[in-house]
């Protein structure tokens, strides 16, 4: 039997790499980085070190596992806060590109962000939300 076979026999029914542990990986790699960089300060090297190899340890557990069901919602999450955290630049960029155009509000009784343009003097604005109405000036 080829050394393929054999790893493959072995991976049967295990989750293999997927996008979490890809991400676990680079945690590892930029920490064991982070650890050589910032060898002057006392005791930083230590706790970088510590984190990088369990992010690492942890990374080749998933990748070994046989739950894959635990597995795949774990990755799914991982997917759910990926998406959220690029949804809040994405809406960063958004609001830097009109920022010429159009003032945003926060309402005060539930925080949903009001976008109305610029120069129309004092406004009555209307939360779309709750319904509550405050005054600004554009």
């Amino acid at each position: 039997m080829r050394f393929r076979d054999r790893i493959a026999q072995f991976m049967y029914r295990r989750n293999g790499y997927d996008a979490y542990s890809l991400f676990l990986l680079g945690v590892s790699v930029v920490l064991m980085l982070l650890t050589r960089l910032l060898i002057w300060v006392p005791v930083l090297p230590a706790v970088l070190q510590v984190g990088s190899w369990a992010a690492l340890i942890y990374c080749i557990w998933r990748i070994l596992s046989k739950n894959t069901y635990k597995r795949q919602q774990e990755n799914a999450r991982y997917y759910e806060l990926q998406q959220a955290f690029f949804r809040w630049f994405r809406t960063l960029k958004e609001r830097w590109q009109q920022r010429k155009e159009y003032k945003f509000f926060r309402c005060p009784s539930c925080h949903v962000l009001l976008r109305v343009p610029r120069g129309k003097g004092k406004l009555q604005l209307t939360c779309r939300k709750c319904g509550n109405r405050f005054e600004r000036r554009s």
